[in-house]
């Protein structure tokens, strides 16, 4: 099938965010997944809105000048934005293609972005490699901005804060975002200020797992048995609400990453910095990762610690990003302990 006509199926599929851009008083959400390629047709092809732009990224192939040409056409048949396009097809997901002067400029400027009326930061090009704010984690803010009033969170891989914003505008205590990007947290506090909470946000640049474990009370250690970097220095503390979403592999001094064999590396000091009767959201975006069996291990964790999960509740994507079999590569669930 064309790739015109998949997209504009796609669009039709998204009316009711798109026709929602033009509704007054209401929290505006102008952020969203237009087009998910690889369950619609094209694989490794994602299309976005970001705020006052159309964001085009590959992942697989290149698209070709006439591809291009028939998405712009589509696209600013439906809102007459600035296009901005991201070639990330090499194995490192770097962008490779150039933009003409105009296009570079508005990519590299910063805009500010609405998603359920809570504002982001937001640059299309950067140093880093994805956008300041990844959309399909928006059914996470949301559930941490309905449950975070007059609650302490810790969010933990905080990336741009994302998660952490949307628990203060929630109405949160006190917010302690740690990452180990300075670049990620200086759009973490950006966002902070657009919302105008920053008095309740803390802002923590280190590795995740010298900052758990000092949270949960247990000895930093390393993961070769060398001497330890230095490391930001913490008192242990619990919090209601802890979010953990990292990445899927990682390697520090530390310890190691892996969503595929070891999470539990991470997920056992992140429950000890729960408090009972508080809530740990966990988060896995491993395809490959059966999601049972990835639930029974996390169980298993906080029933080895003594403790107990009283409640339950997944948190599905929304449509904007839909998948086979309705099994999302993402998966999240939310653990009151």
């Amino acid at each position: 099938m064309p790739i015109t006509a998949l997209l504009t199926a796609a669009l039709a599929k998204r009316e009711f965010l798109i026709n929602n851009l033009s509704v007054e008083q209401q929290p505006k959400t102008d952020c969203f997944r237009v087009f998910h390629g690889t369950v619609e047709g094209v694989n490794g092809l994602n299309i976005d809105r970001y705020g006052d732009a159309w964001l085009i990224q590959t992942f697989h192939e290149t698209l070709t000048e006439e591809q291009l040409t028939d998405i712009k056409t589509v696209l600013l048949s439906v809102a007459d934005l600035p296009l901005i396009y991201n070639d990330r097809s090499n194995k490192n997901s770097r962008i490779i293609n150039e933009l003409d002067e105009k296009a570079d400029a508005f990519a590299q400027s910063d805009q500010v972005i609405s998603e359920n009326g809570v504002l982001f930061t937001s640059k299309l090009r950067h140093e880093g490699q994805d956008p300041l704010l990844f959309l399909d984690m928006r059914v996470g803010r949301e559930f941490m901005k309905k449950h975070s009033h007059k609650k302490s969170v810790l969010n933990l891989f905080s990336y741009t804060c994302g998660i952490g914003t949307a628990a203060a505008v929630g109405g949160a205590k006190r917010v302690v975002n740690v990452d180990f990007s300075s670049f990620a947290l200086a759009a973490g506090r950006k966002n902070a200020q657009l919302n105008d909470v920053e008095s309740v946000c803390q802002f923590i640049q280190s590795d995740a797992f010298p900052a758990l474990r000092q949270l949960a009370g247990l000895k930093v250690t390393s993961r070769n048995n060398k001497k330890l970097p230095s490391y930001p220095k913490m008192s242990a503390s619990q919090f209601d609400l802890v979010f953990l979403d990292p990445p899927r592999f990682a390697k520090s001094a530390f310890g190691t990453v892996d969503l595929v064999n070891d999470y539990q590396s991470l997920f056992k000091p992140a429950v000890l910095t729960t408090k009972t009767g508080g809530t740990i959201i966990c988060c896995n975006n491993v395809a490959k990762v059966d999601k049972q069996a990835w639930f029974k291990s996390l169980v298993r964790c906080v029933e080895k610690q003594g403790r107990e999960v009283t409640a339950v509740e997944w948190l599905d994507c929304h449509a904007d990003f839909p998948s086979f079999d309705d099994n999302h590569p993402l998966k999240i669930v939310a653990l009151t302990l």
